[in-house]
Order: structure tokens, then sequence, then C-alpha cells
């Protein structure tokens, strides 16, 4: 798994660890930027992504990193660029273990962004509902996986946490709190909530992600395989 990590000169280097050495990290959950603000894995390979310093994507990096120190980890991970999207091998291993990566951090920092009027003394539901990060596919399972979360604002202040937002979260995306804290849900109510390989590590399945190949048929082979590995028959609702 490879991880990130803030040198003492500010730079990021990036460390591949084994299955089994894998040290305490944080997990960035976002929203890509437009206009390729993002730094990429082979930016970060070829040292070409401090020509992005400044801009938003970089900026998320180093506060992760930062906030990460802050809460003693020293490595943290940020799917932008820690996943080689040319070689079709990761790639496809990184989204079948995307929901484990989530699971298994020591903590999650959410970053929201088109938040930065957010006040958190007034009502959060409302401010909540319609932020981009709840219109994605992969918030279902990179809100759900992380046994602790924290909601940072555009500006990077802190709203909460999953467990202390529970009530408007479950309210905003329709996810029941005890699915939220606990992890537990019925095949059923896995399958309607977001698309097919979103589903792929809350079901506790792997197969191979086929671009191209529409929701439709995405969604057949998805419950295929959970019928494959599960006595539970609501998938069938």
């Amino acid at each position: 798994m490879p991880l990130l990590k803030i040198n003492h000169n500010g730079n990021f280097s990036l460390t591949r660890f084994g299955p089994n050495n894998i040290p305490p990290y944080a997990i960035l959950s976002h929203t890509w930027e437009a206009d390729e603000q993002e730094l990429t894995f082979e930016e970060m390979m070829t040292g070409t992504g401090l020509n992005k310093a400044g801009v938003a994507g970089y900026r998320k990096i180093q506060f992760c990193g930062d906030q990460a120190n802050k809460d003693g980890l020293e490595y943290f991970w940020v799917d932008s660029c820690c996943i080689d999207k040319t070689s079709s091998a990761e790639l496809s291993e990184s989204l079948n273990s995307m929901f484990r990566s989530y699971s298994e951090a020591t903590t999650c920092y959410v970053y929201l962004s088109g938040s930065s009027s957010f006040d958190a003394s007034h009502d959060v539901e409302p401010q909540l509902r319609g932020l981009r990060w709840f219109q994605r596919s992969w918030t279902l399972q990179e809100l759900i996986a992380p046994k602790k979360a924290v909601l940072f604002t555009a500006t990077w202040k802190a709203i909460g946490t999953k467990r202390s937002l529970s009530s408007p979260l479950s309210s905003v995306t329709g996810i029941p709190s005890r699915v939220l804290l606990l992890h537990k849900a019925s095949s059923a109510q896995k399958m309607e909530e977001d698309m097919a390989y979103c589903l792929l590590g809350i079901s506790d399945i792997s197969m191979p992600p086929l671009y191209g190949e529409g929701l439709r048929n995405a969604f057949c082979r998805l419950q295929e395989e959970i019928i494959k590995g599960s006595a539970d028959d609501s998938i069938f609702a």
C-alpha cells in the first residue's frame, strides 16, 4: 500500500508498504478539483507536482499531512496521488480494496468543498444538504467504512465527527445512524444507495471493474457475486 508523508523540507514522499507492515495512517475523502488541479501519482513520482504548489488540489494534501501530524500520525493516503492509474492491475486492486483502505485507516478527514460560509453555530443539516461531497458515488463507503471520520469546511475548520453529526448525516444521506456507526446493513440496503463499483468493499466482494459496461450490467455482476457468497436473501428484494 503506497502512503504519503510530509518531509522536513515540506515536500511529500511516497513509500510502499506490504500488507503485513502497514503503519497507522490517515485517509482523505474529498471531491476532485476541476482543471487538472489534483496532484497525480505520476507528478508525485517525478517531482513535478511542486509546479502545482498553491492550487486547491495541492493544498488539500498539505492539509491532510499537517492534520495527520497533529493527530500523531506519520503517514496518510489520498486517492488522487496514491494510485497509479496507468496500471490497470493497480487501479483494479485499489478499487476492490477501497472499502478496506478506509476501514483500516486510523481516521478519515472529510473535506467539504463549497462550504466556505459554513456556520457551526446554526442548524447543520440544511448547510450540509446540497454540498457536492454528498452528491458523489464514493461518499457512501467513505462515510460508512472509517471507524472515525472528521468533517472539515472548505477553510479547514472542523465541523464535527460522523458520530457527533450522525443525526444530520443520516437525514442528508438516507443512511441509518446504526449503519453509519456500526456498519450493519442488509444486502438490499447496501444495494439501493449507490452505484455498483462503490459497493464492492461494503458488500465484501471482489470483481474487476469494466468501465463502459453500463450501470445495469455492473449491478447484475455485483448481484451475482453477492449471491455466490451470501445467504442473505434480501438481495432479491
